[in-house]
């Protein structure tokens, strides 16, 4: 019999707020499980359901574990499970018979569930699964396998999602992260690793991590947000967005600012999307994220030390090898230590139109942070030489932030115009002002400064079309 004919001839369980244990098998199989004395002996035992946060007991627990183990045992011989089909038939056949031997008729509900257990466990990355499939969840935050929280909306709100114990969730982050190479243990207990849609991983297990694994994933949407997204969620106006494309297409070099969890990476593919087909560009990221859809794309991505602590292969390291690969275009992830002064080298020697993002509350702070990461490269510069070259090689660094209702706006776009005497000279172009919070939402508008940019000059030379009026009245009445 079918999956479909099974479920429409397995009779229906009335509707209660309790599960009805329907076989003396299934109590003998769950000793621990907590039953509800009835009042009468007409009425049947039940199950008390547990609130979010409270321990649970999954009196199915024991046939989807078994169910598991023997499909994970037949993958590694027959079964392949890339054909999803052929694995969604045998886990079918695989619970039927686990059930028969047990004796256990599960309620309809009851059977659905367990069966998309197994398969997200077998085919997707366990109890998570549905999280990541849900287009509206932005992060997913397990923290040890009694709380999951996500974030919608720039919220976060906790799930009802759990995991059986410590085992499972070193489980799932053992599916992530093998696949890359990449390991996880109580030698290394930190790792960072990507899904194959591209979002971010991040997992820290015991001794490190006091409440059991950790695992932070950062998804990223199957479709890359555009720039005419950006503009509907009032990330930026359509004159920022010109101001944006124009200077990526006139090889200025743009540094992308903001805090953690900010859209720096969504900002830089975005910027990276106005890049022309032709260019070629070479990607350098710890794990990759960016998502182009130019044809010549280079993808690097560093790599951690081996278990004997060797093999490294740093974002400093590929940045290097990158300038021997004739590239267009260097676009690096993020820029976090010593790499800082090789990018800066680059982007002063011929490599005009880079890219790359750091950490940062203000682009003032942002170059601040810069001579400080140059600094960590080990070499003795004097300060105002770090200086020279930072303002020399940089052109524009944009100023991404998520505000206190969870929404990701450009805050400033700014120009870095030269030395003056040791210190850098920036003029906003662009900026958001926030004039109150109400309702939970931030209330604020963009304002053009009115400031014709230095790097108009520039705009003109490369041949790139901009009108003068997105820079607002100011400069029209001047």
């Amino acid at each position: 019999m079918g999956l479909l004919d099974r479920i429409a001839t397995t009779p229906v369980q009335p509707d209660v707020e309790t599960d009805v244990l329907q076989d003396d098998a299934l109590t003998s199989a769950a000793p621990e499980l907590t039953l509800v004395k009835p009042e009468t002996e007409e009425q049947p035992l039940t199950v008390r359901r547990f609130s979010v946060g409270e321990a649970r007991f999954d009196p199915f627990r024991h046939v989807r574990e078994r169910v598991i183990t023997s499909l994970l045992r037949e993958s590694n011989r027959h079964l392949k499970l890339d054909d999803r089909e052929a694995v969604q038939t045998e886990i079918i056949s695989m619970l039927d018979e686990a059930l028969a031997e047990d004796g256990i008729q599960p309620a309809r509900v009851d059977y659905m569930r367990v069966l998309d257990t197994i398969t997200h466990e077998v085919l997707g990355f366990g109890p998570i699964q549905p999280l990541l499939d849900d287009e509206s969840v932005t992060e997913v935050m397990v923290n040890g396998p009694d709380q999951v929280f996500v974030e919608r909306a720039g919220k976060l709100t906790i799930s009802d999602v759990t995991f059986d114990d410590d085992h499972h969730v070193m489980r799932v982050i053992d599916k992530i992260v093998a696949p890359l190479g990449r390991r996880v243990d109580e030698a290394s207990p930190m790792v960072d690793a990507r899904l194959p849609d591209g979002s971010r991983v991040n997992a820290i297990i015991p001794p490190l991590s006091l409440v059991g694994p950790i695992l932070t994933i950062r998804r990223f949407p199957r479709q890359p947000l555009a720039v005419e997204d950006l503009i509907r969620l009032g990330s930026l106006t359509d004159d920022m967005a010109q101001f944006l494309s124009a200077a990526v297409r006139a090889r200025l070099n743009i540094i992308v600012s903001g805090g953690t969890g900010s859209g720096k990476t969504t900002l830089l593919n975005v910027l990276s999307s106005f890049i022309p087909d032709d260019d070629r560009i070479v990607t350098i990221e710890d794990a990759a994220e960016l998502q182009l859809v130019q044809r010549h794309v280079l993808t690097l991505e560093s790599r951690p030390s081996n278990i004997d602590h060797k093999g490294e292969v740093t974002i400093r390291d590929l940045v290097r090898n990158s300038l021997r690969m004739r590239p267009d275009r260097i676009i690096v992830g993020e820029v976090r230590s010593g790499e800082a002064l090789d990018m800066l080298q680059a982007m002063n020697t011929g490599h005009d139109g880079s890219l790359t993002t750091a950490h940062a509350n203000s682009p003032r702070e942002n170059l601040s942070r810069i001579e400080t990461m140059v600094l960590m490269a080990g070499m003795d510069l004097p300060v105002r030489a770090i200086r020279e070259q930072i303002a020399k090689a940089i052109n524009l660094i944009v100023q991404q932030e998520r505000l206190q209702d969870g929404t990701r706006k450009i805050t400033a776009i700014s120009e870095v115009q030269g030395m003056e005497g040791d210190t850098i000279i920036l003029d906003d172009i662009f900026r958001f002002e926030q004039t109150g919070y109400e309702g939970g939402k931030v209330i604020g508008q963009y304002k053009a400064m009115g400031v014709r940019p230095k790097c108009y000059e520039q705009f003109e030379q490369m041949g790139v079309k901009l009108p003068l009026s997105v820079f607002g009245r100011v400069l029209l009445n001047a």
